[in-house]
């Protein structure tokens, strides 16, 4: 199985134009599998650009083509009532990769969200999507560094380690259910614990690859939930071990501030937890390799 998407799930692409980012990787999503089945612009509604129709609001499409997920790609101004415009139209799963949206921008559409539709997740902003090898791919992952069959589920902060993630397991014949990029925003949609659950209840996801970074708690909470509730193994590798504190690495939420959020703290947390603590990324893959063949 997979997570939160697989190959009935049917895309919306939100700010879509011959020229925009939207179209190009819409159509990237596309030509892997994906059921992208319209595109909104309120100036285009009415055309067809590259054999998607355009609809001048989700609303307008949803109801034309029942599409269940939504994959934004506007400028950051606009990301947020993007976000809340999908929520409104039923759309039951936003990606919204939009790098930049302020702060606040963030945290009023995701309590909106949370007090207003609880039927809708929001994985991101500034995140690489989601993909379920073989079934369904929304945002801008590399489909051919993915290998379908399972076991492994995959979540990261980080969106090139999501990639090099992929990459090492693939290269090794370790397939996977469903590789999850949260986003290293400091509001996120979707966070650790959200996944860690999915994946334990998804039975064919036998073990997990957690990619944390410097900054927040966000790994910390996910490593008490990895002790009380995870039966299933559990990689790690957390970035930023040489990051000094008070700089910004990356993300908006990738700083440190004393012994907050520091990535030896992190570490700590999760091995204590059970989980098994790479101290990079290739490391992290040669033991999820090692697990899996223990499983069988």
């Amino acid at each position: 199985m997979s997570i939160f998407v697989d190959e009935t799930t049917t895309v919306v692409v939100q700010g879509i134009s011959p020229t925009s980012q939207g179209l190009y990787h819409g159509l990237r999503n596309r030509a892997y599998g994906t059921k992208v089945v319209a595109g909104t612009n309120p100036k285009r509604g009415g055309e067809e650009i590259e054999g998607i129709p355009v609809f001048g609001s989700v609303k307008e499409a949803v109801e034309a083509t029942g599409a269940t997920a939504s994959f934004i790609s506007v400028p950051p101004p606009h990301a947020a009532a993007a976000i809340i415009e999908a929520a409104e139209a039923g759309i039951s799963f936003v990606v919204c990769i939009t790098e930049g949206i302020p702060a606040q921008d963030e945290a009023r559409a995701y309590n909106r969200l949370v007090e207003t539709f609880p039927g809708t997740r929001l994985l991101g902003p500034n995140c690489p999507g989601i993909i379920s090898p073989g079934k369904c791919n929304i945002g801008i992952t590399a489909g051919d560094i993915a290998l379908p069959g399972g076991p492994v589920g995959i979540v990261s902060r980080s969106g090139t380690l999501t990639y090099q993630a992929l990459h090492e397991l693939s290269q090794q014949g370790v397939g996977q259910t469903t590789c999850v990029g949260i986003g290293g925003d400091p509001v996120p949609g979707t966070n650790f614990i959200d996944c860690l659950a999915a994946f334990q209840a998804d039975p064919d996801t036998k073990a997990v690859m957690m990619i944390g970074e410097i900054g927040g708690s966000e790994e910390e909470r996910a490593a008490q939930y990895i002790a009380e509730h995870l039966t299933k193994p559990v990689v790690s590798y957390i970035a930023g071990v040489t990051a000094p504190p008070g700089r910004k690495m990356g993300h908006a939420g990738a700083i440190i501030s004393g012994s907050q959020g520091t990535a030896q703290a992190k570490m700590e947390a999760l091995s204590a937890a059970g989980a098994v603590v790479a101290q990079n990324p290739t490391e992290a893959g040669v033991r999820m390799v090692e697990i899996v063949k223990e499983l069988g």
